[in-house]
Parts: C-alpha cells; sequence; structure tokens
C-alpha cells in the first residue's frame, strides 16, 4: 500500500466512482449481522432531526459539506453532515429511535467508518494535520443528543482510507471486466428458441422500443405466445451501452405469486449467453421472504441467537465468491442455501448482499413496490439503472393497495400496554384515547345465530381525515414500545413487564410470544406512522365495530388505514426505473390500470398483442336465463347445477367451475354433489395448503372426467396449465364482483369522487371481469386446444359486458329455457 498511487498523485480521469457510504458498507463492516427490532426514523423524520440538531450549532458550523478524494482510478465522494470551522470539528448525524446502549457494536463501527473517510478527505483537502470527528446521535423522540468525539491524525486516516480504496478498487475493476464480458455475450444474444411464436415478436419489438426511449409500457398479450421469454428477452438486450447510452445495470422481474418466479427463472435459465470464460456471463439472483428462507424460525436476528447471524460480516466474502461463481449463473433459494450453510452465513441475508454483484433479480413485487421495497431502497441509494418488468400486472393494483395499508386492533393494543411496564404504557394509553374519538357505532345486541347463519349487520364507518393528533400519539407510542422492547430484565420495574427483549432462549416460548407480539404491534405501528404522515384522497380512515361474540358485538375495534388509489405512493417507482414493463393477459381497461397505478401520462405506452388463436378453437355459451346475483343464488341453485350437468353428460371431459366466493362455492358444491351424485366432483377449500392444491391439479388427467370447483381470483384462477384434454370447459357463476358491503361502497363513493362516474366500474365491474378472464384463459392454451365457456348469468349476454371480454372469442350461444 505505501508506493500506491495517493488521490492527488494521479492527473489521469477516474475510471470508478463510489459513494462513501458505500464503500464503508462494503470494506468497514465485520462481526455479527444484528437485526433485532428497532425501527429506524423514516427519511423525513431523518431530515427534520437533522434541521432541529443544526439550529443548535454556532454561525460557524456549515452543514452538508461536499467532500471528495481520488486514489488510482477511484473517485470517492459524499457530503459530511456536518463542519465547525472555528472548532475545527466535522460531525457525523444519525437520528435513532429507542436506546442507544443497546446499538449493535457492528453499526457503530460503520457509522466510524463513514466519519473517518470523511475525515481522511477533508485533512486533504484542506492540508490538516489533525482533525476532531464527531458520531453525533440524535434521539428524535425526546430531542436529546449525545456526541462521542475522538481527536484523529491525518496520515492515519489517509492509511485507512487507502486501505478501503485497494479493497474497493479490487472488487470494481472485476465487476467491470464481468460487465464488459456480460454486456458482449448479451450484445451476441440470439433467440432461445427455433422461431418466435405468433404474437410474441411483436411483443418483444414494443418493449425493445419502450427501453430504448425509457418508457414505462403496458402490454397485453394473450396466453400461450411466451409472454415471459418476449418480454425478458429484448430487456436483456437493452442491458449493455450503445453509443451515447450508458445501458442499464439491473433487471428486475417482478412476480405476484411463488409459481410466477419459477417461470421467471427457467426462462432467464434458457436466456443464459454463453460467457467464453470461467464464470456465467449473466448472473441471475432469487429473492424469497424472510419466512421462506429462515433456517432457525423463532430465533433473533443477530449473534447471540441464531449461529448463522455470528460472524456473518467476517464469512460474507468468501460465501459471495462462492456464490457469483456458481456454474449456471442462477442463484435460486435452493442454491443460496446451499451455499449459504455451506459457509456458515444466513442464506437470506446473503441474497442481499449480493445484489450488487448480480446482473437480474427475480422477486416478488413487494421488493421494489412496497414503501420498504429492498430492490428500489438500494437502486436509489446506489444509482443504478434498472429496466423492471411486472408479471402478471393486472395483480398490482390489490397488491399495491394492501402495501399502503394497515390494520390496529384495539385489543391487541390494549393487551400490550398492559404487558409492558406501567411508566411506558401511557403513551399506547394516549393512543388508544385518539383513536377512540372517533365517532363509531354503538354495539348492537343480536340475536345469538345457529351455525352457519348470516353474520350480524356490521358496525362499520369510513372517514376522510385522520383523527387529530393520531401521529404525535403514534409517534410516543413507537417510543415507548421500543424501549419496553430493548429494556434490560434487571431495569423491569414490574413482574409483568416484558423480561428480555428479542434474544430471547429457545426454553422460552411465553417469552416468545410476548415478545413476538410486541414486536409485531412494533412494525404495525410503524407502518401506521408512515401512512398517516402521506394520508391523503387516495387513502381512508376506517372504524370497523363489527367483532360479534357471543350474542352480542364484542368490544374490540378495528382501525384501518385503507389505501384506494396506489398511484401516489408508486410514483416515485416510475420514476427509479429507465424503464418499466407491466405485462399480462388481461389489463383492461387500460385507463382502469392507469389511474389507479399513477402511470406516468409522458412516459406511457401500450400495446395489445393480438392472439393467436382462432375463434373456432372455442365455444361460448350464455345461460339468460340464469341470474347469480346475491338476491337470487339460493332460487337460481338448482337451475344452475342441472345446467352443469347436463354440459359434462352432453360433452364428458374434465371442467373447472369458478364462483366468486367461497360461500358460493360450498353451496354450489352441495347441491351439486346432493343433486347429481354419479358425476366425479371435488372442491377447493379456504387456505388450501400446497399438498392439497397439487392433489386438486393432479386430478385434471389427460382424457379424465369430472369437474373441479374452484373460487374466482384463487389459486386455480390463473398461473396454472391444463393443456390438451386435461381441461376441455369451464363453468363461471357471476361477473366476480365482491360481495355488497359497507366497505365497498366506502371506497365506490371515494373512488367516484376521484374519477367522476367510474366508482362502479373501478371498484366492481373490472376487477371482477378481469377475474373472469383470467379464469376462462384456462381453457385455451396452445393452438391445438379446443374448449367451451359456459357463463351462468344473464349478464354476459349485454353488449356493455361482452365488450370487456377478449376480442377474439366468438359470439356467445344464448341458451335459454
Amino acid at each position: 500500500m505505501d508506493s500506491a498511487p495517493s488521490p492527488q498523485d494521479t492527473a489521469a480521469e477516474p475510471s470508478y466512482t463510489v459513494a462513501v457510504r458505500a464503500l464503508c458498507a462494503f470494506t468497514a463492516r465485520s462481526g455479527d449481522l444484528d437485526r433485532r427490532f428497532a425501527p429506524t426514523p423514516s427519511a423525513e423524520e431523518g431530515v427534520r432531526g437533522h434541521a432541529a440538531l443544526v439550529a443548535r450549532r454556532s454561525a460557524s458550523y456549515r452543514r452538508e459539506l461536499p467532500l471528495e478524494g481520488r486514489w488510482g482510478p477511484l473517485r470517492v465522494r459524499g457530503r459530511a453532515d456536518g463542519w465547525d470551522e472555528a472548532a475545527g470539528r466535522l460531525e457525523e448525524i444519525k437520528t435513532f429511535r429507542g436506546r442507544l446502549d443497546t446499538q449493535p457494536a457492528g453499526e457503530r463501527r460503520l457509522h466510524w467508518a463513514q466519519l473517518k473517510v470523511y475525515g481522511a478527505l477533508l485533512c486533504a483537502e484542506r492540508g490538516l494535520r489533525t482533525i476532531e470527528l464527531a458520531l453525533v446521535y440524535y434521539d428524535i423522540d425526546r430531542g436529546e443528543e449525545t456526541c462521542f468525539h475522538e481527536r484523529h491524525d491525518a496520515a492515519a486516516l489517509q492509511h485507512e482510507f487507502e486501505q478501503q480504496c485497494a479493497a474497493f478498487l479490487a472488487w470494481a475493476q472485476a465487476e467491470a471486466a464481468h460487465r464488459q464480458q456480460r454486456d458482449a455475450a448479451l450484445d451476441a444474444l440470439p433467440f432461445p428458441m427455433p422461431a418466435f411464436r405468433d404474437g410474441q415478436r411483436a411483443l418483444s419489438v414494443a418493449v425493445w422500443r419502450s427501453a430504448q426511449r425509457g418508457q414505462v409500457l403496458m402490454a397485453q398479450a394473450p396466453t400461450g405466445i411466451g409472454k415471459t421469454l418476449g418480454v425478458l428477452f429484448p430487456l436483456l438486450k437493452a442491458l449493455p451501452a450503445r453509443g451515447v447510452s450508458p445501458g442499464l445495470d439491473k433487471l428486475y422481474v417482478l412476480t405476484a405469486k411463488t409459481p410466477g418466479r419459477a417461470i421467471a427463472l427457467d426462462a432467464l435459465r434458457r436466456l443464459q449467453p454463453p460467457s467464453g470464460g470461467a464464470e456465467p456471463a449473466l448472473r441471475v439472483l432469487e429473492l424469497v421472504a424472510r419466512e421462506t428462507a429462515c433456517e432457525y424460525p423463532g430465533r433473533a436476528c443477530h449473534g447471540e441467537d441464531c449461529p448463522l447471524a455470528r460472524g456473518f460480516w467476517d464469512r460474507l466474502p468468501a460465501a459471495r465468491a462462492a456464490a457469483v461463481a456458481e456454474p449456471g449463473g442462477v442463484l435460486d433459494a435452493a442454491t443460496l442455501r446451499r451455499v449459504g450453510l455451506a459457509h456458515t452465513v444466513c442464506p437470506y441475508h446473503l441474497a442481499q448482499e449480493l445484489l450488487p454483484w448480480v446482473d437480474a433479480v427475480v422477486g416478488d413485487y413487494n421488493h421494489w413496490f412496497d414503501s420498504g421495497g429492498m430492490l428500489y431502497a438500494r437502486t436509489t441509494e446506489e444509482g443504478w439503472r434498472v429496466a423492471v418488468a411486472v408479471d402478471e400486472a393486472h395483480n398490482l393494483v390489490e397488491r399495491a393497495r394492501s402495501m399502503y395499508s394497515a390494520s390496529l386492533d384495539a385489543l391487541e393494543l390494549r393487551a400490550a400496554r398492559r404487558t409492558i411496564a406501567r411508566p411506558l404504557a401511557a403513551p399506547l394509553r394516549r393512543l388508544e384515547r385518539v383513536l377512540a374519538r372517533v365517532p363509531e357505532p354503538a354495539p348492537e345486541r343480536v340475536p345469538e345465530r345457529p351455525a352457519g347463519g348470516a353474520a350480524p349487520p356490521a358496525a362499520y364507518r369510513a372517514f376522510d381525515a385522520l383523527p387529530d393528533g393520531l401521529s404525535e400519539a403514534l409517534h410516543a407510542a413507537l417510543a415507548a414500545l421500543t424501549q419496553a422492547m430493548l429494556e434490560a430484565p434487571a431495569a423491569q420495574p414490574e413482574p409483568a413487564a416484558l423480561a428480555l427483549p428479542l434474544d430471547v432462549p429457545a426454553d422460552a416460548p411465553e417469552r416468545v410470544d410476548a415478545a413476538q407480539r410486541l414486536r409485531e404491534l412494533g412494525y404495525t405501528l410503524g407502518a401506521w406512522l408512515r401512512l398517516a404522515e402521506r394520508f391523503g384522497a387516495h387513502s381512508m380512515f376506517e372504524v370497523d365495530a363489527s367483532r360479534s361474540g357471543a350474542g352480542v358485538v364484542a368490544p374490540g375495534v378495528r382501525y384501518g388505514l385503507r389505501n384506494l388509489v396506489p398511484g401516489p405512493h408508486l410514483a416515485s417507482r416510475w420514476s427509479a426505473a429507465v424503464t418499466t414493463v407491466l405485462f399480462s393477459a388481461t389489463l383492461r381497461p387500460e385507463a382502469w390500470h392507469a389511474d389507479l397505478l399513477g402511470l406516468p401520462a409522458a412516459r406511457l405506452a401500450q400495446v395489445d398483442v393480438p392472439a393467436p388463436f382462432a375463434a373456432t378453437q372455442l365455444r361460448v355459451q350464455v345461460a339468460q336465463q340464469l341470474s347469480t346475483r346475491w338476491r337470487d343464488r339460493a332460487r337460481s341453485l338448482p337451475a344452475l347445477v342441472d345446467l352443469m350437468a347436463a354440459q359434462w353428460r352432453a360433452e364428458p371431459g374434465n371442467y373447472l367451475a369458478f364462483f366468486s366466493s367461497h360461500d358460493y362455492l360450498q353451496q354450489a358444491h352441495a347441491a351439486f354433489t346432493a343433486a347429481h351424485p354419479d358425476v366425479p366432483v371435488w372442491a377447493q377449500s379456504r387456505a388450501m395448503p400446497e399438498p392439497e392444491r397439487a392433489a386438486f391439479l393432479a386430478r385434471f388427467v389427460p382424457a379424465g372426467r369430472g369437474i373441479g370447483f374452484a373460487v374466482l381470483g384463487g389459486a386455480f384462477g390463473e398461473g396454472i396449465d391444463l393443456v390438451g384434454d386435461r381441461l376441455i370447459g369451464a363453468f363461471i357463476a357471476t361477473l366476480g364482483l365482491p360481495s355488497v358491503s359497507p366497505v365497498l361502497e366506502a371506497m365506490r363513493e371515494r373512488i367516484d369522487a376521484q374519477f367522476p362516474g367510474r366508482g362502479d366500474d373501478y371498484v366492481g365491474l373490472y376487477p371482477g371481469l378481469q377475474r373472469v378472464v383470467q379464469a376462462a384463459g384456462r381453457v385455451i392454451r396452445g393452438p391445438e386446444d379446443r374448449g367451451i365457456l359456459v357463463f351462468m348469468d344473464d349478464r354476459y349476454a349485454s353488449a356493455r359486458v361482452r365488450a370487456l371480454l377478449p376480442s377474439w372469442w366468438p359470439q356467445p350461444t344464448l341458451l335459454r329455457r
């Protein structure tokens, strides 16, 4: 290192640029992984905390001091939080919640590392021989600051800085070589199939053009043309730099369900180009949920409790190197588990630390679109240029709504208050009082109902504003809960208080349960606080007192922050990606998706790929004598099951029968088996485990005979392929509309206020028919398939409904009595 060039020794233009934060994250972490519960302040809270602290400083204090330095071909730059010229003191400010004495040692070392790099850069810039460094922690809930300060010699800081630069530069140069190899291989990448399918080329061309123009593309393309390959192939071809275009760093493939990840991974395996070297040209990473990847469920993510967290940062480099050298280049969950366990590191966190090393990532929607989406956070922090592919994008509206909604049970809040020490319980009691200020329906006495009877009337109200003082009460409650979680056993003043935080021994399950409950409530309060700070016309505040006990509505109330229009929350996601492709077989009407998702009009492009199927492949029938409206269901059930049995007897084979809810499915299933016991039937159940799902699908054998009862929008309504005569037809009851409820009415009113005249369609008709078209799409999957659709509702005979169905479908035959 002594002979290496210093930042001032080279006049050549730097080849690599890195932020101080990224440099230290790469080179200065050591020891245990520690992910104990400690809710961090939001970005907005951090800004406010910094401003409050800076306001206390002297007139000579300069905030956000830009600093930059060179070491060989590496440029390092960043902004130090504050420099007091008169005192000669450089500060790094960190906002926090909870107790500072419980801060993980590795986190403190990382903060010092960042401050020392800033110190080295400032000493080199101003010719200082020594400097005072101050690490300042600011408690945003109490407004208190704690300062740790040290005086450092400039030469020692410079030496440490050069060591970090050397380590980072070795990786950066290796990654640059990989990037060059990757881009050359992708430039030469041919389409992996002998020829494009009908419609697949048109889809790929539209995706390519949108990527070149930096657009958000809505791509509707029918099932059976190979949509995934048709989208991913042009996006991979768009990664290499061309001319003045810097190219793209990464491709994110986001899916709504687990089967979608498997399809995407298979497509990327097919698209893996020949590398011409020892390592794969394309590195692909699969991200899964923590619950799926965790090897020690119930244990906390820190070295005192989990052996895979102990010494994680020390063993990470070897595990990372082994992972990127894996043959085939696809680091799926199974491969990461094998590599992680071989190096005694957590597979879940290994995946996260591999993000800078990979070219393509396959994961769930939430990794990008959720408020805490890890892919989004890393992309914006690192400045990556990315393309995003959203598979089965018709699911995104409902999924995004759930990401930006939260609920809070008053009974759970009360139980948590009784669990923690009395002095800490006051803020939770205050939050209860704030929530209770909202007018709520009085509890209703209802007669005891027989098993299976109708539920009591819902006691539900929705509001366009939050209760006064809610954000302040949430701040205080979250601070109290955090302190309770981090309290040492000896500091608990009451026997009823939680004995330990998260590092609970395995032989104390009752303590684990208490800790888990408080931890989950902490996450809930954190979500509420974030949503409350961004509350607007896109959401509503709910009070639901409809939980019933033995003959009387229980005193427990559930409060909710329900998102209706996720667009305002997703705006930053559309702008963070260079290009985004939303693809599905059902993206009609386009305006519905564009409005609710907030797609940027200036960058929006659309393509509707014609289906390669012929109308002769499908017969469509509408039972116009049947009404499956809520009020008519019981009366129409005998005729409905007789129609199904008659069709099955006329053309025996395998059918799927779809119903709008589990309750309706059960009623129809019971009526069918009673009236036609000779017809083989099987039914989807609530919360069906994976083995039972597989058994359900296994009944659809070639040339088989029977009817499977399923729920629209459920596990068997999309994403399954029953080709040939494994499935010859489908029965569909209702328009797929959600059940009438106070919640639905409140949503309709508010969406109608934002999009006049569209409330009924946006809340009911469009999402209902989307589920219908997805379910109907199970019948024709390829050019050789033949089948029949029987719509068991008179509303399918209307021109307005038929206009929303696929245009290639033939005109329906109207069944009369």
